[in-house]
């Protein structure tokens, strides 16, 4: 198996970013990344996909939006839609219908920021997500680095401290949003978890203070989410587009913080009597299945079942565990960085069902 970097929803001038598309291609080469996922605000930019070359390396541009009604307010219900090929901004008033046209266009639906708390000193609303009795849709943006900002910053002062030292700012995906992820989960919903930036280069003026909040270059060596695939970049655009979604829409996927420490190589698998699986797949329990979980360094691990932390190791790279019971597995992995511990990995979900 491959392992592809990916980060996904930024913004361009073709709505409320700063950059192209151009200028955020030569930053994802910048920053080694292989996959770069632009969704502006209820625009589909048509003829922007494919690949940009400096060199040696190569990085796969793909272009979603993301959809919100513009006419709600206060604004709810972002929603990230990959690859559906078409404008999907007219169904935006109905979350539902806009999931269902999605789905039958063959798309992704990606709840944006779930929980996106107001920022009122630099005017910033609450753009929650809602809507939580809808059904259908693929996964949910567990982490998002501009809405984690809004959590952290309570003030201009600690707003202009963190546009200038980013590095300090990460923790992790919000406490209600995790806490959302496994009650969904564990009400027998499959919940893909993505890692986005929400990058939008804003540039900011305070007085006689100029700063861009959060270049895309800073995004892209931070959130990210990683892909697990069979093959590399071909350069058939259409192949290639192909896996990227296939291994979104299956969970085959983690999210890494990038920033403290590479998190390229993590792998969280289960083996049973008689197969191997990988994040975002089932297994039956059998006789008991086991849980193995493979760090790029040592740190420290959490397995969350059903929401809950069941076993923790510290300080160690290799990982196992067997599972005795069914349920919804994941893993969680912390570093120490810049003084405190922070949220280093996420993988998507292992489902261990009960023998039939």
């Amino acid at each position: 198996m491959q392992e592809l970097i990916a980060n996904l929803h930024m913004h361009t001038t073709y709505s409320d970013g700063s950059g192209t598309h151009r200028d955020i291609a030569r930053a994802a080469l910048q920053s080694g990344l292989d996959v770069v996922i632009v969704t502006d605000h209820n625009v589909l930019v048509q003829g922007l996909e494919g690949y940009h070359q400096d060199s040696e390396k190569r990085v796969l541009m793909l272009v979603g939006e993301e959809v919100h009604d513009r006419t709600r307010v206060p604004q709810k219900n972002h929603l990230l839609v990959l690859g559906a090929g078409r404008e999907m901004t007219s169904y935006a008033p109905k979350p539902q219908h806009l999931i269902d046209q999605i789905y039958k266009a063959d798309g992704l639906a990606f709840i944006a920021h779930p929980n996106d708390q107001e920022l009122k000193a630099f005017g910033e609303e609450d753009i929650s997500w809602v809507n939580w009795d809808a059904r259908g849709y693929t996964g949910i943006e567990l982490w998002n680095g501009f809405s984690e900002f809004k959590s952290v910053v309570h003030g201009k002062l600690s707003g202009i401290f963190y546009a200038y030292f980013p590095q300090y700012l990460a923790r992790g995906p919000l406490p209600a949003t995790l806490k959302k992820w496994d009650e969904l989960m564990m009400n027998g919903q499959k919940v893909v978890a993505v890692g986005g930036s929400d990058a939008h280069a804003l540039k900011m003026r305070m007085g006689p203070l100029r700063k861009t909040l959060y270049p895309y270059s800073f995004h892209f060596h931070a959130i990210n989410t990683h892909l697990i695939v069979e093959n590399t970049l071909s350069g058939d655009l259409n192949k290639d587009r192909q896996m990227v979604l296939n291994a979104l829409r299956k969970g085959h996927a983690f999210i890494g913080y990038d920033l403290p420490a590479s998190t390229r190589g993590f792998r969280f698998s289960a083996q049973g009597k008689d197969s191997i699986v990988s994040m975002g797949d089932e297994i039956r329990l059998g006789n008991g299945v086991t849980l193995q979980i493979r760090m790029p360094q040592k740190a420290e691990c959490r397995l969350i079942q059903n929401g809950e932390v069941i076993r923790t190791w510290r300080d160690r790279e290799i990982c196992a565990h067997i599972a005795a019971q069914p349920g919804v597995y994941r893993i969680e992995c912390y570093l120490e960085y810049l003084g405190r511990p922070r949220g280093w990995i996420f993988s998507n979900p292992i489902y261990v069902q009960p023998n039939r």
